[in-house]
């Protein structure tokens, strides 16, 4: 959903399309696969222009310190997220895995707040944090926050735009 809207309000996205929209993410997953390679290979970092990438959280950690972000945090209830992930892995035939939910829960939680404390030690880093059930439900507002961070600046009225509410289904 971010992506969709930042692509929206003008920015330009760093993206490979080789994980096709589907019935998980009808819109896409505006992905670039060398992202999870960053440790080992950051030499594409420099030649992003400006463009948006996305990245799991604990993928900043391998961000060079020479270079300088703006991160827009997604944040979404942990039961949500697990219940989406679910639904995917069953609709892909893959295995769930033993570590029941609520253990999960925790994993994660744990992992988050480890990033978001490192992520205050970063001065080559500027972060909004942005919760997804907030965008969804309050677009405008979500999209003026983003407005307000980031830079260059992007045309608020489409971001809002690109928020489905029917994509909202694991609540």
């Amino acid at each position: 959903m971010m992506m969709s809207m930042l692509q929206a309000g003008g920015m330009d996205l760093l993206t490979d399309n080789e994980r096709k929209a589907d019935i998980d993410n009808p819109r896409g997953y505006f992905e670039f696969e060398r992202v999870k390679k960053v440790k080992e290979d950051p030499s594409w970092l420099k030649d992003t222009g400006g463009r948006a990438v996305k990245m799991v959280a604990r993928l900043l950690y391998d961000l060079p310190e020479d270079l300088e972000y703006q991160v827009i945090f997604m944040k979404r209830n942990m039961q949500e997220m697990l219940l989406s992930q679910d639904k995917m892995l069953d609709r892909l035939g893959k295995p769930r895995g033993d570590v029941p939910d609520v253990r999960m829960a925790g994993l994660f939680a744990k992992e988050l707040a480890a990033v978001e404390g490192w992520l205050r030690t970063r001065d080559n880093m500027r972060v909004l944090y942005v919760d997804y059930g907030e965008v969804v439900a309050r677009p405008e507002d979500a999209a003026e926050r983003i407005y307000d961070f980031i830079i260059p600046k992007l045309d608020v009225r489409p971001m809002a735009g690109v928020v489905d509410e029917g994509l909202y289904r694991n609540r």
